[in-house]
């Protein structure tokens, strides 16, 4: 049966390839895009990794300062702490929403993005432990931030798709 439909479409492949749509059918089909911005951009998420990426390298690379006492390493170690937990309570809040929401995030654009940035994370935490100071907790605060606004980002797609579901659901009825 394959093999007929084949022979048949090579066989009639001018009289496929001599149609070409209206303008009217483009312009339709156009107008049913989704309109994206630069913020929305993959490009601008995957630059935005990069560059976190290339900082953490460079913090994880670089010498302890000297001259930094205990008493700094300390009080430097308590303030993270403190923003530690009030981001990652954000952060599992909306992952837990947006898994609530959806059934799974593994295998799309997002979750690759966000496991990245959990990965720098992880990195930063170490450089964190081992040599503390102030760029590599401002690292891993950008980090959660950048974090924060990808799973807003999720949010409002998930939220906005809710809406056009409702509104599909709505005229239909």
């Amino acid at each position: 049966m394959k093999d007929s439909l084949k022979d048949f479409i090579d066989n009639n492949r001018q009289a496929f390839d001599n149609r070409v749509p209206s303008e009217k059918v483009w312009k339709g089909i156009e107008s049913n895009l989704p309109q994206t911005t630069w913020w929305h951009n993959i490009a601008v998420w995957r630059a935005a990794a990069i560059i976190l990426f290339c900082v953490s390298g460079f913090l994880l690379f670089t010498n302890k300062p000297a001259g930094q006492d205990k008493r700094q390493t300390a009080q430097l170690q308590g303030e993270f702490r403190n923003l530690e937990k009030f981001y990652s309570d954000q952060i599992a809040e909306k992952v837990e929403w947006i898994s609530d929401t959806r059934d799974t995030f593994a295998d799309d654009q997002f979750a690759q993005d966000f496991e990245k940035l959990d990965a720098m994370y992880q990195v930063l935490l170490e450089q964190m432990k081992t040599n503390p100071t102030e760029q590599v907790k401002d690292a891993l605060v950008l980090n959660m931030l950048v974090r924060i606004d990808l799973l807003n980002q999720q949010i409002q797609k998930l939220e906005e798709s809710k809406r056009a579901a409702r509104a599909g659901k709505d005229t239909a009825i």
